[in-house]
């Protein structure tokens, strides 16, 4: 019979076996740690000491100057200037939606894309909060910066655009990059926050104007405060470039054209050099320098007149009168007239039902091609167009660089319409009637162009018929036979329609005899374009219209007669007639460049007239 153990032995027996499983359970545990030790510290090694690099040491992105922009002589347009940026690392933040919440409520920020930037953000990036911040927005921050964790000021270049919206169109502006740009392979060294070229010469020259990024590395404690600086790569500055703009020119528009809408460009008929460029209404391109505020921007794309679009480049308008100018040469090259032809003009003009009125209702009387020039006569171009036609007509139009891009901005440049037969056959599926070809003779009917097809047009007839490739940056060389390629018109007829340009100004009934008195020797052309299609009859004055629908005011112009140094086109939108309105636009233009060059020279006013049209 065996003998019943102790309890003090029934006690360590079972004490053994739980120290047995204890043991067992640490070993298993200790493995664990060995294990995970392992793993971080030789299979995650790389990974795991650039994060704590990161944590320690900071880089943060330096801005390379953009280069300057100069018109021709000099004179800075463009520049840059320091402003506070308000930033932030996400991970260094306590409580982001906190700290946006009390920002907003001292500045304007806007809290939605704020906090989407945060959230999108990769590790340990900085996040751009507000650009440009006022003295007391960085007092504000300066003050409260132990209730901002994360959130710190930088100080950046900012593009500063030196007297406001001059030439804004012509310059253009930056912006933000877009989500859609930065998906693009040409955009791919481009960060969220970066600003770059978005129109004008900003985003034409972009590679020229761009600096190189450098880079500064940082020392931080565990709240992401500097506390050291490691080291440096310096940034580069941009290329500087010099523009043709004339800044005497350019001011020149700019003030005859306060109050108005429309359209200016001045080239020199020689070079094709850009002196002057307008577009009314415009925009303060200083506004996106820094990010433009939803409520402007909405103004701007919403607004009733278009203040972003380049009217210069981008409004396709009726040309009115100033067409008659190529019609003219057309009609002489082609042998349909000759310098005596005569046309009778009792005011109005008949094809087979329907009539067509001149301006002038008592009608011009007798007119020559010189005279019908000079004071306008509707009802001569009604009758060479017709002999012409439209499909020749068209010919020459072209040639002359009407109805295509001159080449100054081909991604945005609009082309205008030089209607023919085969145009409406394919764009309308209707047959052409004669009634369309009067109303096209005159620049009228389904005739568009832009100013900027227009000046270049003109410098042609200054020049004596070289059609020369508007050019933006000085000294700027071209390439192929554009330099050379010439109007479908001959010296000598070219000169007939030059002396009659020369007679709008000077002879009595010229319908810019309003310039004769100027200091200097001009040739020109008015034109009249009716918006509103009047009825068969009507001689409805454009001011008593509704402003939108009346008359937009021509004028084309070059001088000095003999030696022409400046060529101008003009539109000013719904002002009336070209000779009241555009042409004392292009007369300020022209004398405040040509002042500066030569001296005043103009020829004596013949007899008073009574000019009109």
């Amino acid at each position: 019979m065996l003998k019943p153990r102790s309890e003090s032995e029934f006690f360590f027996r079972r004490l053994r076996g739980k120290v047995a499983i204890f043991a067992m359970l640490t070993t298993f545990g200790c493995a664990l740690i060995a294990m995970r030790l392992w793993h971080l510290q030789v299979m995650q090694y790389t990974t795991l000491s650039t994060k704590s690099e990161s944590n320690r040491i900071r880089e943060f992105t330096l801005e390379g100057l953009r280069g300057k922009i100069q018109e021709r002589n000099g004179v800075t347009l463009v520049d840059n200037r320091p402003a506070f940026y308000l930033s932030a690392v996400p991970e260094d933040m306590e409580n982001p939606e906190k700290e946006i919440g009390f920002l907003a409520s001292n500045m304007e920020i806007d809290v939605k894309a704020a906090l989407g930037a945060i959230r999108s953000v990769k590790a340990f990036q900085t996040v751009t909060l507000k650009r440009d911040l006022s003295r007391n927005e960085v007092a504000f921050v300066e003050e409260h910066r132990i209730d901002l964790p994360g959130v710190f000021l930088e100080i950046k270049p900012v593009r500063s655009y030196t007297h406001g919206d001059l030439a804004a169109h012509f310059l253009g502006y930056l912006g933000a990059i877009s989500e859609s740009q930065l998906l693009k392979p040409e955009f791919s060294m481009f960060s969220r926050n970066d600003f770059i070229g978005q129109s004008g010469a900003e985003k034409r020259f972009e590679n020229t104007l761009r600096g190189a990024k450098g880079l500064k590395r940082v020392e931080v404690d565990a709240a992401g405060r500097e506390v050291a600086h490691v080291g440096e790569v310096p940034p580069k500055t941009g290329g500087d470039l010099r523009l043709t703009l004339d800044f005497d020119a350019q001011m020149a528009a700019e003030r005859a054209f306060e109050g108005k809408m429309g359209a200016a460009i001045a080239i020199d008929p020689n070079t094709g050099d850009t002196l002057a460029f307008i577009s009314k209404p415009s925009f303060d391109p200083n506004h996106f320098a820094y990010g433009i505020n939803s409520a402007e921007w909405k103004r701007l794309v919403e607004g009733e007149f278009h203040p972003l679009q380049n009217r210069a480049i981008q409004g396709q308008y009726p040309p009115g009168s100033t067409y008659k100018v190529v019609m003219a040469s057309a009609a002489l090259q082609e042998g349909v007239i000759t310098p005596s032809t005569t046309v009778f003009c009792p005011g109005h003009f008949t094809l087979g039902n329907k009539t067509y009125r001149c301006w002038k209702k008592e009608g011009h009387g007798t007119m020559d091609v010189h005279t019908a020039l000079v004071q306008s006569c509707d009802v001569f171009f009604y009758t060479i167009g017709l002999k012409l036609g439209i499909n020749k007509a068209a010919a020459y139009v072209k040639g002359f660089g009407l109805g295509e891009k001159s080449g100054i901005d081909p991604a945005t440049e609009k082309e205008g319409l030089i209607p023919t037969t085969d145009w409406k056959e394919r764009a309308r599926k209707e047959k052409w009637i004669l009634g369309e070809t009067v109303s096209c003779s005159i620049g009228q009917g389904f005739v568009l162009v832009t100013p900027i097809q227009m000046a270049r047009m003109i410098a042609a007839v200054a020049n004596g018929g070289k059609l020369v490739s508007p050019r933006i940056v000085h000294d700027e060389t071209h390439h192929g036979d554009e330099k050379t390629r010439r109007v479908p018109v001959s010296s000598q007829n070219l000169e007939i329609v030059r002396n009659a340009l020369r007679g709008v100004v000077y002879e009595p009934h010229g319908t810019a005899w309003s310039l004769r008195n100027g200091p200097f020797e001009y040739a020109g052309k008015t034109g009249t374009a009716q918006v509103l299609k009047m009825k068969q009859g009507d001689f409805i004055k454009s001011e008593h219209l509704e402003f939108k629908f009346r008359d937009h005011a021509w004028f084309v112009a070059f001088a000095p007669f003999d030696n022409p140094k400046i060529a101008v086109a003009v539109i000013a939108e719904h002002a009336g007639h070209g000779g009241e309105s555009a042409a004392p636009i292009a007369k300020a233009i022209i004398d405040a460049y040509l002042s500066k060059t030569i001296e005043a020279k103009a020829p004596e006013p013949p007899a008073i007239g009574e000019p009109k049209g």
